[in-house]
């Protein structure tokens, strides 16, 4: 700021002096509106992320705040005035008849014995002889028992020799394989407290609290104990399974979220990553998540998951993987379009509501509203092959990608917004990005954004606000396994209590006498094995 001048000074400089003085100023009250047009933006969008929905798509945005009169917006005089029956249902509504029958069909049943009115009761009312029976009536109800517990007692026949070669010599009966040694956990004790933590995402405290309610004294540490164990016995060769079955795919999904880890950080307030690498989303026969712990973010994380990698990989745009692009010839970097329209639509929550028809013709809402039309051609695409898909996107998107980028040149040329606005970072986004945000017109099966591996590692993130952090990587690594599996078995429309029962079932029947797993013999074990049992299965109505 310049220093402040008495009326004296002020009065003996000369017009140019002034002159000077108030251009300074000038230029420091610019400075200073444009610092408080940012704060406001800023403040803005942090009412937005706490408030509202976290969404980058135009028509959520609108709807969420109502930018735009709805008069205007909803308007369409084509569509047909609505039938009575739509605008008042009737109360009885229009259910399918047998639906219930089709719901419960896969369900066991037990038949309850029927209600009957005694012979003596009729006669009373009826008069003796003068009723006959009519078809009975029946109906249905669901019952559910959360909590069963039973107590396997084994028993092994045990023989000894009395004489002849063999005098003293013992023979026991074969028994299965322990899951782990002198424990008292079977598969589905195991298989119950892997669903409730990973797939139901609650803390191992809670569980051990469910437990005593019902009589059972299982502690956090043992279940901890047992997880971990059997991670590292079972889940590592079957997980590495499925990593090997991940990299044969043309095109790959990555991204990372953050965790802490108190026994593997450098200071309390470090980062720890919990990485997630999955099938390209449009690939819909075999669908696969590996997740993956690691202690930093460096871009050697993803190159050597991917060293030995030929496909594509889609991620967003942070330079690690741009790295892994360079330093890999064989993969090919795709980047995000939810993550380039995300400037944009921030901006559009900051912007004031009051002047919708400004707001309209504002640079942010153009290019979401342009982004807008090749997610919606995009859309109709994903029922297509991947040669029929990559030659409607030739035809239909890329001249709107291509007009895209055109428009936001022109716009940074005519410096339409201040470059460090969120729109102006959002245009400067896509200018860098460019290269890669036009992968996905060069391959039909490359998806248009990153969203399938946001949605993969959701569940972490839900489950990490409820124990918010792991105490050793063993554990953290340990937990990757299990999600790995439990994320993955979901995508092929597995029932995951089910599904970890069965495998804990089997692994241990494949171990050898060191007790280790040769992961070729898996295969009949894996998510998308058509020989799994039915009941590891979602039923299909």
């Amino acid at each position: 700021m310049a220093n402040k001048h008495t009326l004296e000074e002020l009065n003996s400089c000369s017009r140019e002096e002034l002159i000077t003085l108030v251009l300074m100023m000038q230029g420091q009250l610019d400075a200073l509106n444009s610092n408080i047009e940012k704060l406001i933006e800023q403040v803005r969008i942090s009412n937005s992320y706490r408030f509202g929905k976290h969404t980058e798509t135009l028509s959520s945005i609108e709807g969420q705040y109502s930018f735009f009169d709805e008069a205007e917006m909803a308007c369409d005089e084509s569509a047909p005035e609505p039938d009575s029956e739509d605008v008042i249902p009737s109360r009885r509504g229009k259910k399918k008849k047998g639906q219930r029958n089709l719901d419960l069909k896969d369900f066991a049943e037990e038949i309850i014995p029927p209600y009957s009115v005694p012979k003596e009761q009729l006669d009373a009312f009826y008069g003796e002889g003068n009723w006959r029976r009519m078809p009975d009536e029946s109906y249905k109800r669901l019952r559910h028992e959360p909590e069963s517990w039973t107590v396997e007692v084994h028993t092994v026949e045990v023989y000894v020799g009395t004489d002849g070669d063999h005098q003293d010599e013992f023979i026991r009966g074969d028994r299965p394989k322990d899951l782990l040694r002198n424990s008292i956990v079977t598969p589905s004790l195991l298989a119950s407290i892997l669903n409730v933590k990973y797939v139901n995402s609650s803390a191992l405290h809670r569980i051990e609290q469910e437990f005593e309610r019902n009589g059972v004294n299982i502690s956090r540490q043992t279940m901890s104990n047992w997880i971990v164990k059997s991670s590292n016995k079972y889940f590592a060769p079957f997980v590495e399974r499925m990593k090997q079955e991940l990299l044969k795919l043309h095109v790959t999904q990555s991204d990372e979220t953050p965790t802490q880890v108190i026994k593997d950080s450098d200071h309390p307030n470090s980062r720890c990553y919990m990485w997630v690498h999955r099938s390209g989303e449009l690939y819909h026969d075999k669908p696969i998540v590996i997740y993956e712990y690691q202690k930093g973010r460096d871009h050697q994380i993803p190159l050597a998951f991917y060293k030995d990698y030929k496909g594509v990989l889609v991620t967003d745009s942070l330079q690690q993987y741009h790295l892994v692009d360079k330093k890999l010839p064989n993969v090919t970097n795709a980047n995000c379009w939810a993550h380039a329209r995300r400037d944009f639509a921030d901006a559009l929550k900051a912007a004031d509501k009051d002047n919708p028809k400004v707001l309209k013709q504002s640079v942010a809402y153009q290019a979401l509203q342009r982004i807008a039309e090749f997610y919606s051609a995009d859309t109709e695409l994903k029922g297509l092959s991947s040669e029929e898909r990559l030659q409607k996107r030739l035809q239909v998107i890329k001249p709107l990608v291509e007009e895209f980028f055109t428009w936001v040149k022109q716009q940074v040329a005519d410096c339409a917004v201040p470059p460090q606005s969120k729109t102006g970072r959002g245009l400067q986004f896509c200018l860098n990005q460019e290269k890669y945000l036009k992968v996905f017109l060069t391959d039909g099966d490359v998806p248009i954004d990153n969203s399938a591996s946001e949605r993969a590692i959701r569940t972490f993130c839900l489950g990490k606000k409820n124990w918010m952090f792991h105490n050793t990587a063993r554990g953290a690594g340990a937990s990757a396994m299990v999600y790995s599996i439990s994320e993955t078995a979901k995508l092929n429309n597995l029932r995951p209590y089910y599904y970890f029962k069965y495998i804990l079932t089997e692994l241990p029947k494949l171990c050898d006498e060191q007790g280790n797993i040769d992961p070729t013999d898996l295969d009949y074990l894996m998510p998308w094995s058509e020989s799994l049992p039915d009941e590891c299965r979602k039923p299909r109505h």
